[in-house]
């Protein structure tokens, strides 16, 4: 990360934040989720302080979505910053608007996550230049007016910062035979890749649920955009993962033998096996 302050303010900070996930968002009953609930309908859970009146019990309760969802700390940048500390309670102009805002401010938050972890890499130190200007840029967008950040074209300013991460990912795999391993968008879903070899790999986009990656060795692998939910990674290598989000590894089933990076947290719900309690639990409502 290319500082401490912009890695603080991208990860989830529930205290600062207005409950927006549990407005803001849709869901829909499934094995995810308890109930159905509408986008700008609080969750029937939120209590009045914000805070999650079942955030102990969420996956026994059905509601296993909310354990995976991670923000990117976009929830408090709306909350504190673009809103200046009003909540959404306070009038429906309010409300509508922070429910317009939030999804576009976790998307830039996204963007920044991977451009500072882009820039943090030695190997790519000949592109440094253009994705410190484009950090900047997509940094000072989250600082913009709700109206401004409402009127982003959010989907040009991803494709923008795509082509100068797709650049970064040849670099990091260069050297470990990526363009061999090339499985961009593959459906592996079911796919049993226990120790696998994985190096270098291009997994974006993969579907990846309910893999069996047990064992598996992911270094330098560029995960961007792959769906891990329920994939076995119990003693796989992710230290050095390209583009792993907090999301992703929580949406995954891993162990105390499974290597993260150090900006990652191990979620609550990974039981280690001698103990059975959880080494670091997520900070979440």
């Amino acid at each position: 990360m290319p500082s401490d302050r912009l890695h603080l303010s991208l990860l989830s900070d529930c205290g600062n934040c207005f409950g927006l996930c549990c407005v803001a968002l849709a869901f829909s009953a499934s094995s995810d989720f308890a109930v159905d609930k509408q986008i700008g309908t609080p969750c029937a859970n939120l209590r009045q302080d914000f805070r999650c009146g079942i955030h102990n019990r969420l996956r026994a309760e059905g509601f296993q979505g909310c354990t995976v969802y991670d923000c990117f700390g976009a929830g408090q940048k709306v909350s504190q910053s673009t809103f200046d500390g009003q909540d959404w309670r306070g009038s429906k102009e309010n409300a509508r608007r922070m429910f317009e805002v939030f999804p576009i401010m976790r998307q830039l938050h996204e963007l920044l996550w991977y451009l500072s972890e882009a820039l943090a890499l030695p190997v790519t130190r000949p592109i440094h230049p253009a994705l410190r200007t484009l950090l900047a840029e997509t940094e000072k967008l989250t600082f913009g007016s709700p109206e401004e950040l409402a009127a982003l074209d959010i989907a040009g300013h991803r494709h923008e910062v795509n082509v100068l991460l797709l650049r970064a990912s040849e670099l990091v795999r260069a050297g470990h035979g990526g363009k061999k391993k090339d499985r961009r968008g593959a459906d592996l879903i079911g796919a049993g890749l226990r120790g696998a070899d994985l190096r270098g790999a291009n997994l974006r986009g993969a579907y990846l649920i309910g893999a069996d990656l047990r064992g598996a060795d992911l270094r330098a692998a560029d995960v961007i955009g792959a769906d891990l939910r329920d994939a076995d990674v119990r003693g796989a290598d992710l230290a050095e993962c390209l583009f792993l989000t907090q999301t992703q590894v929580n949406a995954a089933r891993g162990d105390a033998a499974t290597t993260l990076p150090a900006t990652l947290t191990r979620p609550a719900h990974w039981r280690t096996p001698s103990t059975g309690t959880s080494r670091r639990p997520a900070q979440r409502k």
